[in-house]
């Protein structure tokens, strides 16, 4: 009789069942019964995947949603990388260091993210990093191929059912806290369902736009007013009943030269609402995109209608050389040289950015190192710097480039200038372009520095005056006042020297730097970082043949953060005790050498007030034992922006009586409660 073992696979994982307690993941929805059931909202992942961070107008207090969009060309970004739902599906962050990542948000208007699932809802990492940024975050509603046909039936039967699952799809961006959908119908359909069709897209805007005001709906070029799956690739006649419906077109990419104008004269006084599409890696695509992308985005910048860039992972699909750091500069560059610089921050205070990019291989805290292991979680990410990359370094005195190998003073990453300087130069390197008008009151600067030998590391400010006027502050480091003022007071209209000089961190070399300013009526436009030496008092060196010597010398700078808060804006953290911290679906288990693990959802809130002002919570673990009352040092497990983590597996050594989850509060300005100080879970191991 044969062995029916012999050979065999082994057994295949169970159906992925969402109401099980698991690692917290993002997934679509891939059935109309699961979007009108309403069953994802009874999912185990549901709570994990709401997105707590508003977009700046909402955060300020709006009206709930984003302000409408700018009336000039934009920039849409449409996310199709290997399917969807890769590293960025883990919803507390994955172990992949070399993750892929979006940090030019100053150059994108909207964000969409893509797969062929019916219902594409977006992980929240996306939108709480765009949202961040400034950036709308849309997913996607897609029926393609036979699948799709059947589907569009069973929508399209009544105008009831269509108009039941645009609620249903409106109902899940509000609850997701993302901002509308893409449509893509790609299907043939009978011209009687096209009423049907006009239904559930103006349903659909309607709905989302009056629970969400500033939130979008946009149509793909797809299907036409006949039924016909048939890509025009403009705005026309055959797809602009659906454009009149919704927010905006999506144009399909094998456009001519010729078709931007024509959609723009056929859109009228909604030209920025049409999107012409551009497939970076050129299946057909104008421009052929690629490294030559550009071409494309300049055609559309002339005929003044927005661009819709589909797939920018190709440089990370493709490992364009040299590395995916240097050839996602490279590549956005081509962006910004084409189209600008669309978003600006910092907007309102306080402002904090550390450079994490939401991945890395190190996560430090004021300057101590936390954790040692590589990690990704886009729900981290910083503010981005809008650093220029020229793309030929040999053209410039200093390199600058964000750095995730060496040591952070918070989060993965940091900015580094290396290069050479003579002694009484500078290079000035942008950071931030900003919108920020500020109040009577004073605001402060204060980052964090880490230099080598005479290197010193200052700020730039531009500001402009209620009438337009230009004025250039310059916040220095610390060091020789009169030779500050005689090399800067020249090209500045108020040079600064700080007001406080501090070290952070376990002899990690870290210095921050504090200093004021008062800038009433006026708005703060750039900050730019200025690498320099100063100017030394004593003559240069002088050589064997009597001429002076002026060499280059060594220069090495690391900016760690930064942080802009006005006299108020500092966090005042709630006592322990003002917390409710509490613990659901406890479960331990033994592994195969027996020993415990831990697996348990923690949950916190505010007894009075509002929890939603802290932008995350650092989740560390003491494991306390039985034969001391001293805990051991706390081990850092992982970052929360909602008011939930869920541990899995945790492995508890032999010999400890407790397990106290620690739930670090962080504030908008970047300082961290103190952990002795930080509300509390306490586990009793069993059997202890």
């Amino acid at each position: 009789m044969e062995n029916p073992t012999a050979g065999d696979d082994p057994p295949a994982p169970p159906p992925f069942d969402p109401s099980i307690p698991a690692v917290p993941i993002s997934y679509p929805l891939q059935t109309l019964e699961q979007l009108e059931s309403r069953a994802y909202f009874n999912s185990f992942h549901y709570p994990f995947n709401q997105s707590p961070v508003k977009l700046p107008h909402a955060a300020a207090g709006g009206d709930g949603g984003g302000v409408d969009l700018p009336q000039r060309p934009r920039i849409l970004v449409c996310h199709d990388m290997a399917g969807g739902y890769t590293d960025d599906k883990f919803v507390q962050g994955g172990t992949n260091g070399d993750a892929y990542a979006i940090w030019h948000w100053y150059l994108i208007d909207v964000f969409v993210y893509f797969s062929h699932n019916l219902v594409t809802l977006p992980p929240p990492c996306w939108t709480n990093t765009a949202h961040r940024h400034g950036v709308k975050v849309l997913g996607t509603f897609i029926m393609e191929w036979d699948e799709g046909k059947k589907r569009a039936d069973e929508l399209l039967t009544t105008k009831e059912s269509a108009e039941m699952y645009a609620e249903r799809l409106a109902e899940l961006a509000v609850a997701l806290g993302f901002d509308g959908w893409l449509i893509n119908m790609e299907v043939n359909l009978d011209v009687g369902q096209i009423p049907n069709l006009k239904a559930f897209v103006g349903h659909l805007s309607e709905t989302m736009h009056s629970k969400l005001p500033g939130s979008l709906v946009i149509w793909y070029d797809s299907v036409t007013v006949d039924g016909d799956l048939s890509w025009q690739n403009q705005l026309n006649d055959k797809n602009k009943t659906f454009f009149d419906l919704c927010d905006g077109i999506f144009v399909n990419y094998s456009w001519e030269e010729n078709f931007p104008k024509l959609s723009a004269d056929v859109a009228a006084d909604r030209k920025f609402d049409v999107y012409m599409g551009i497939d970076v890696f050129g299946r057909g695509t104008y421009g052929d995109g690629e490294w030559t992308t550009n071409v494309a985005l300049d055609v559309i910048k002339k005929n003044d209608v927005s661009a819709a860039i589909f797939a920018p992972g190709w440089v990370y699909e493709t490992k364009q050389p040299p590395d995916f750091q240097t050839a996602q500069n490279r590549w956005w560059g081509l962006v910004e040289k084409s189209w600008g610089i669309v978003q600006n921050y910092p907007k309102a205070l306080p402002f904090y950015s550390d450079f994490d990019q939401g991945h890395g291989f190190h996560i430090y805290s004021n300057g101590n190192q936390v954790s040692q292991t590589s990690w990704n979680n886009l729900s981290s990410q910083s503010f981005q710097p809008c650093i220029e990359y020229s793309g030929d370094s040999t053209t410039q005195p200093i390199q600058v480039s964000i750095d995730l190998k060496g040591a952070s003073f918070n989060g993965g990453g940091n900015i580094t200038f290396t290069g050479n300087l003579d002694n009484g130069a500078e290079f000035t390197a942008r950071l931030f372009r900003g919108e920020l008008l500020l109040s009577n009151s004073s605001i402060h600067f204060k980052y964090s520095v880490k230099s080598s030998g005479n290197s010193l590391l200052g700020l730039a400010l531009e500001f402009s005056s209620p009438t337009k006027e230009t004025k250039a502050v310059f916040l220095a480091a610390s060091g020789n006042n009169l030779l500050t003022m005689n090399q800067f007071s020249r090209y500045y209209t108020n040079v600064i020297m700080p007001r406080g000089v501090t070290k952070e961190g376990e002899e990690s070399g870290w210095v921050l730097q504090e200093s004021s300013i008062e800038m009433s009526g006026h708005t703060l436009k750039e900050i730019r970082a200025v690498c320099y030496k100063l100017k030394l008092e004593k003559s240069p060196a002088v050589a064997a043949d009597k001429t002076p010597f002026r060499g280059p010398s060594e220069y090495n700078a690391v900016l760690g953060d930064i942080k802009i808060f006005s006299g108020g804006d500092n966090s005042n953290f709630p006592p322990s005790d003002s917390w409710l911290v509490g613990g659901e679906f406890v479960s331990w288990s033994l592994d195969s050498k027996g020993s415990k693990k831990l697996s348990v959802k923690i949950v916190w809130q505010l007894k009075i007030g509002d929890g939603d002002i802290f932008p995350k919570y650092n989740v560390y673990v003491d494991k306390v034992t039985s034969s001391s009352s001293e805990n051991q040092d706390s081990e850092f497990i992982g970052e929360a922006v909602v008011k939930t983590f869920y541990v899995s597996d945790l492995e508890v050594p032999s010999g400890t009586s407790g397990l106290k989850f620690q739930i670090q509060v962080c504030g908008p300005d970047g300082d961290r409660q103190k952990l002795e100080e930080s509300p509390f879970f306490l586990v009793k191991v069993e059997g202890s």
